[in-house]
């Protein structure tokens, strides 16, 4: 099973290391990932977890992406 983050960039800064080296970073929020729905060998044939990361408009969601 793959394992990953999740999350958004926020943005880019710098870090200074005990020599004074400066290193780029990149900033990124990650997010509570809920689970929003579970697939099993039995009932759908292959297991999946499918997960949420951040809200979506209402106005940009389609008709079944609201009723999930």
């Amino acid at each position: 099973m793959p394992i990953g983050l999740l999350g958004t960039k926020i943005g880019m800064t710098q870090v200074y290391n005990d020599e004074g080296k400066v290193y780029p970073v990149t900033v990124i929020k990650l997010g509570p990932c809920p689970v929003l729905q579970v697939r099993d060998m039995a009932r759908d044939g292959y297991d999946a977890v499918q997960i949420g990361f951040e809200e979506k408009p209402r106005r940009k969601a389609t008709k079944a992406e609201r009723g999930h």
